[in-house]
């Protein structure tokens, strides 16, 4: 008995020393994720609702402000007393940009009510409510008050309801945005539409490219696979700048089909949905292929013969019988292509409109142009969480011996 206790002890030691092992050697790629795909993630979904900006500049009157209750009335006495001490504060630390840059993102010209203020502010007062009132009539509106209040953090929900074109009122309740300011929404819906659209063109046209090589003898279709790879040994920058080449109004499509006599005069292809639709096709093409591809080098070609042995037809038998064993790879190339078209800027950026640009660009620009991290960070959060939910009903649809349809 002594002796089997021991040798299940050796066992257990033994198989976690292995463990250990296997756990050093993928260690150094663990650390690797955590250091630059999970912290910068975790970073941007925490500036999202995080929020001590205008707290850091002005903290007098983010602290007076918690004891603001009646919502529909402006504060009383000691507010506005803090906030003209706080105005004058930043003003001689010249750190008044900061607070007027965090206004202007909640109110509309909240960046010359902020230097307004304090250019008309006087050094005393009996009555800050008064002098504050008189320096710009905008401080007697309770919702410059709300502003105030929903940016003094440290938590927050102003930047999540951006994103989604919805604001807070002074009360606290949530209202949509004003036409004139909602945008992201529409962004968004934008941004799905483009993806799915470039999706359904690469499974089209990938479909028999990918048939094709899994079909051909191993000489001509790992040479057509070279083909198929080539595009990922050009930069990505030069490829797309190809297409602004080949589509513009003197490009090489417009004049060939203007030789040919299928048109009188050139057509826009270029700067608009169309240009759009075509770099990132053809940029994704591959992303489709090769998991088709590799699917379909897996199925065995009995199964159709067997098939139409027994009667079916050729377009039976390729419907019926081969078509669903390709679906893994067709759920896999799919969701691939759709979510690196939906978080394409470079492309679109180039050969799109102004009114072509997904949220991506949006998000580069309240990130480089006007500085709104919080913003931007809401934006990606966004953006994120519509992966995560794609991938969970991915997830549903794909169980792990293939594809639960059907």
């Amino acid at each position: 008995m002594r002796d089997t206790d021991t040798l299940k002890d050796r066992l257990r030691r033994a198989e976690r020393m292995r463990q250990w092992k296997a756990f050093g050697l993928i260690a150094p790629l663990l650390g690797f994720l955590l250091v630059v795909f999970v912290a910068p993630i975790a970073s941007m979904m925490l500036r999202s609702v995080h929020d001590t900006e205008l707290r850091e500049v002005w903290p007098t009157v983010t602290r007076a402000i918690g004891d603001w209750h009646d919502r529909t009335r402006v504060p009383g006495e000691p507010v506005f007393a803090a906030l003209a001490a706080d105005l004058k504060a930043s003003q001689q630390a010249k750190s008044l940009p900061v607070a007027a840059r965090r206004l202007n993102y909640d109110l509309r010209n909240g960046r010359s009510l902020v230097f307004s203020t304090a250019r008309a502010l006087p050094e005393t007062a009996t009555s800050w409510t008064d002098a504050v009132t008189a320096a710009n009539p905008r401080w007697a509106d309770p919702e410059t008050w709300g502003a105030v209040a929903r940016a003094s953090g440290p938590a927050t929900g102003y930047f999540l309801l951006a994103a989604l074109d919805r604001n807070r009122t002074a009360t606290g309740r949530i209202v949509q945005a004003p036409p004139e300011e909602a945008l992201f929404v529409a962004v968004l819906k934008r941004t799905f539409v483009v993806g799915l659209a470039v999706t359904g063109l690469c499974l089209l046209l990938g479909y028999p490219v990918a048939y094709l090589l899994a079909t051909l003898p191993p000489d001509r279709g790992n040479l057509l696979m070279i083909l198929v790879l080539l595009p990922f040994w050009t930069s990505l920058l030069v490829r797309t700048a190809a297409w602004v080449v080949v589509l513009q109004e003197q490009g090489l499509v417009n004049n060939a089909l203007i030789w040919l006599g299928v048109i009188d005069r050139p057509m826009r292809l270029i700067y608009n949905q169309v240009g759009v639709y075509v770099a990132m096709t053809h940029i994704l093409l591959p992303f489709m292929i090769l998991p088709l591809y590799s699917v379909m080098k897996a199925i065995p070609p009995a199964y159709v013969r067997a098939a139409r042995s027994l009667g079916a037809s050729p377009t039976t038998a390729f419907l019926r019988v081969y078509v669903p064993q390709t679906l893994p790879g067709i759920g896999a190339g799919g969701l691939l292509v759709f979510i690196m078209a939906i978080g394409y800027y470079i492309t679109p950026a180039l050969v799109g409109g102004a009114g072509d640009q997904l949220i991506s660009y949006f998000i580069a620009y309240y990130t480089s142009s006007s500085v709104n991290w919080g913003l931007a960070s809401a934006l990606g959060a966004v953006l994120l969480s519509a992966t995560l939910a794609l991938y969970w009903v991915y997830n549903r649809l794909v169980g792990a011996d293939g594809v639960k349809l059907g």
